[in-house]
This record gives structure tokens, sequence and C-alpha cells, in this order.
């Protein structure tokens, strides 16, 4: 599978950790008010919710316009956030932005600055998705949810000023998950919808880790600098360690782990899928999944496109304002959403 290998901007060294992240990582936990007390089935959701996330930076000229939308959806009321670039044109490109966070945290808020930068460089439309969260509402709701506002998006073009031929997703993380699913399903309903996908990080199947009949997982796929290896350890290991709560928490019976609508790598086929990208962090414990996923994808005649952002870990597009290599990935998606 080739792989365009973004290096770390000032340290391209075998194996380093980028500087950046070594200071994210140094600073101690932030502290935002009271700890939410809310428990489910004895798992503090609350807190864990407070940890997603970061204080990232509005990166455009400031006048990409923000509007607030309530739509109808399977499972009820669907909040969208739409957000339109100054320089957008009737039947420009629109984007579906769906947010990570383990499918049981994360929001619009986080990334309003990374969808605010896309619609800007791409000149286009962004639509991010406030769809609902376990463990209150387990699969497959939120997916509905994302599917649901795509077929919004996609009935309402006229009004959104986009081509309808021209509509894209993305998302990080489980937002990555959820895009590819959507992906799969219209492609499985032949409604065409969706043109493009752009998969950051995504976690393709919800299966264990080891001995994954899908893919191998292992340390020794990661290269580690003696000076670094300590932290690009700890990077690599970060999602492989708490997986399995995101999992126990989206699903409700081990049997839903084989539903490619749950776990897109153990789709049959991925045939008649269109132009994607998948971009992965060099240390990150689905780094190997995604691998895989680009794989399968090329086997079956896919346009596909892989990046890896050396360096970098989980949750780096976060960091608008902070990691270049956030902003470049915002570059990349937007140079494939103009070319649609």
């Amino acid at each position: 599978m080739p792989v365009t290998i973004k290096p770390v901007p000032d340290e391209d060294l075998p194996g380093a950790v980028d500087p950046r992240v070594r200071a994210v990582r140094a600073q101690p936990p932030a502290q935002e008010g009271e700890v939410d007390p809310y428990t489910y089935n004895g798992v503090p959701i609350g807190a864990m919710r407070q940890k997603m996330g970061w204080a990232n930076a509005d990166i455009t000229a400031g006048d990409v316009r923000t509007q607030c939308r309530t739509i109808d959806g399977k499972n009820g009321p669907i909040g969208l956030f739409i957000y339109t670039a100054p320089k957008a044109k009737p039947g420009c490109p629109c984007l579906v932005f769906i947010h990570g966070g383990g499918f049981f945290g994360g929001s619009c808020k986080t990334v309003e600055n990374p969808c605010k930068a896309i619609a800007e460089k791409a000149a286009c439309v962004v639509v991010s998705v406030d769809y609902r969260l376990a463990p209150e509402h387990p699969y497959p709701q939120g997916f509905e949810d994302c599917f649901d506002a795509v077929t919004w998006v996609y009935n309402h073009a006229r009004e959104l000023g986009i081509d309808p031929r021209k509509i894209g997703v993305a998302g990080d993380s489980a937002g990555g998950n959820l895009s590819a699913v959507c992906t799969l399903k219209d492609r499985d309903l032949g409604s065409g919808m969706i043109h493009y996908q752009a998969l950051i990080y995504p976690t393709v199947d919800r299966g264990p880790f080891d001995g994954n009949p899908f893919y191998d997982w292992t340390l020794d796929a990661f290269t580690f600098r003696p000076e670094d290896e300590q932290m690009a350890r700890q990077c690599a290991l970060g999602i492989y360690g708490v997986d399995a709560n995101s999992t126990a928490l989206y699903l409700t019976s081990p049997s839903q782990v084989d539903d490619p609508y749950a776990s897109p790598l153990r789709a049959e086929d991925f045939k008649g899928l269109p132009k994607s990208l998948i971009v992965v962090a060099e240390f990150d414990s689905l780094r190997l999944q995604c691998e895989a996923y680009a794989r399968r994808l090329m086997d079956d005649g896919v346009e596909v496109r892989m990046l890896r952002y050396n360096g970098m870990d989980h949750a780096f597009i976060d960091k608008c304002g902070l990691y270049p290599q956030a902003e470049d990935c915002y570059r990349e998606i937007a140079q494939d959403l103009k070319s649609l």
C-alpha cells in the first residue's frame, strides 16, 4: 500500500516524537471546574468526557459564516452546525464532518475550528453533526443520526448552495468510523449521495487488538527513537489500552462487533466506494487497522490515498493553531474537495 509520509517539520529523525507532542504531553491535565459526577454502570462517563478535546484556535480570517440548525431524524432532533466560507460559490462542494470521541464523547465545539479552516481553504460548506452519544444512545443511533444528516444535506443542496454531486464525509477516530459506515450504507443502498470520504485515524474494527483476524497488531510495527522510546510507546499504546471500554459503551451485544456498520473493516467488499483519503499518525494504536482498511479498499479498486504524519499521536487534528500537521491535514482535505 503506497503511503505518503509527512515528516516532522523541525526534527525529521526516524522514530522521533514531534517536539510539540512532547510539550503537550508534558503539561499537567487541565482542571476546569468540578468533575462531572455522571456514571453509567460504574463507569465515570462524565469525567471521561471532560478530558476529551483540546482548546484550539480559529486560524481563518474570521469571516466564515456559522449557522445552527435542527433537523428531524429517525431517532429525533439532530443538531447541525453549518460553516460557509465567504468565497463559497453556488454549486460548491460540501463536507459533512463527524467528530470523534470514542462514540461516547467529543463534541461539535471541539472540531469547530477545524471545520471552519476546511471550509475556508476549500471555499465550500462544511456541516458538523451533533449526533447522539453512547451509552445513553448506543449503536446504531449515532450512526443513524449521521446518515440522516447526510441525507438532509443531499436533499437540501439547493438551500445550502452546494452541488449534490460534490458531497463528501469526513471524521476523526470514532467520527472516521461513522464516516466510513455512512459511505458503506450509501453504496449498499445505491443512493449515490457520498462522492468522497476522508477518514482521519478512524477506528474501523470494534474487535480486540490482540488476535484480530483482520490485521496483525504488534508494537514491532512501530519504530522508536531511543531518546523518545518511552513517550513514543505511550502514544502507540494509548488507544490500545482503552478501546475495549469504548466498544462496551457503544455496542449492546458482542455479536455487533461483526456488523460492518459497526466494524467497516469486516465488510464483505468495498467495490463502488468513492475516492478516499485515509490519514494516520505514526504513533497511534489505530494506525495498523487503518493501513489494513486502506489495503482492502485498494484491492477492491477504490481510488485511495494514504497520508502518515510522522511524530504525531492520536487526535492531532484537534490541535488547530498549535500543530502545523493539523493545518496541513485540513489543506489536503480541501484540495480533494476542490477536485470533486
